[in-house]
């Protein structure tokens, strides 16, 4: 294990500091803006997160270690059921909790889940997010109340969009963090792997480009990744649960999948800092959402 003392004799702070709230309240644009880097994809659509995502802040004596969950449903069907398995998840392992909120926003739409942030012994932080769109007296107004739901929770009011308040938050978590080694190479920006962040820049693509229900029954897979000395070679799977939504998501003469994809590949050349052949294909995977083996397949494992 890793000395606690780095080599200008500070004493070395890690953490796990899990944010939760409910969709749409800005939570992946809050983890971007405290990472410096678009790590999670972010959409105006709901459930744009699916997946709990690490990302890593490090400094010379710290490490924070932020948790991004999926927004707080009541699931309809087994793949929401697993989504919020994550956010349970994130209440085994915080040091901190940071509970994003949004003006007009009373509480997390599973009662259950609130309750349970009210009595957790880690320190709570209410970020009061989007307060561009408010003036004075209302954010008194919020202010006050989460004061009365939250009594020994500290309220810092941000604009994630707009980084307001953001270092303010990273100083106050830094002296919260409990005395440890890093939990996780420093080299390393999150837990997840290059193929992860490909499929996510795919289903972000696709979530922008399509409505109603078509970006929920879409999942994607990386069936191969090649990176050479100047370019990184993709093929990926776009899954699909029924025929109709193939030919939806495919367009006339391929236009839609040609959009999505090089909506998709400028993204990845902008992250890897490298030029991208992307190549997708679109598949039928029947009822995949309630399929315990495909939800395993696709990493939601309960």
């Amino acid at each position: 294990m890793a000395s606690l003392i780095s080599q200008f004799g500070m004493k070395h702070k890690a953490g796990y500091v899990n944010i939760i709230g409910n969709p749409n309240v800005g939570k992946s644009t809050l983890l971007n803006a405290l990472l410096g880097e678009q790590l999670s994809i972010t959409t105006p659509k709901a459930q744009t997160t699916r997946h709990r995502i690490l990302g890593f802040l490090n400094g010379e004596d710290y490490q924070i270690v932020f948790s991004d969950t999926p927004g707080i449903i009541k699931p309809a069907y087994t793949l929401q059921e697993r989504m919020m398995d994550f956010v349970h998840s994130s209440f085994e392992d915080a040091d901190v909790f940071l509970y994003l909120v949004e003006p007009g926003i009373r509480s997390l739409k599973d009662e259950k889940v609130y309750e349970k942030l009210k009595k957790v012994q880690e320190p709570v932080f209410i970020i009061l997010n989007k307060i561009d769109m408010i003036d004075q007296d209302r954010l008194e107004e919020e202010v006050e109340y989460w004061h009365s739901e939250f009594p020994d929770a500290a309220i810092l009011p941000m604009s994630a969009l707009n980084q307001f308040n953001t270092d303010v938050l990273i100083d106050r978590l830094k002296d919260l963090l409990p005395e440890s080694p890093p939990y996780y190479d420093k080299e390393d920006l999150s837990d997840r792997n290059e193929r992860f962040f490909v499929e996510e820049m795919v289903r972000e693509q696709i979530l922008f480009n399509y409505a109603k229900e078509i970006p929920y029954a879409v999942e994607v897979e990386v069936e191969e990744f090649k990176e050479e000395e100047e370019i990184i070679r993709i093929r990926a799977n776009i899954y699909v649960e029924r025929n109709t939504q193939k030919g939806i998501l495919v367009g006339a003469k391929g236009s839609m999948i040609k959009k999505t994809g090089t909506g998709a590949r400028k993204k990845m050349e902008s992250f890897f800092k490298k030029k991208v052949f992307l190549d997708l294909f679109v598949k039928v995977r029947k009822d995949w959402r309630s399929n315990d083996r495909d939800l395993n397949r696709f990493g939601y494992k309960s």
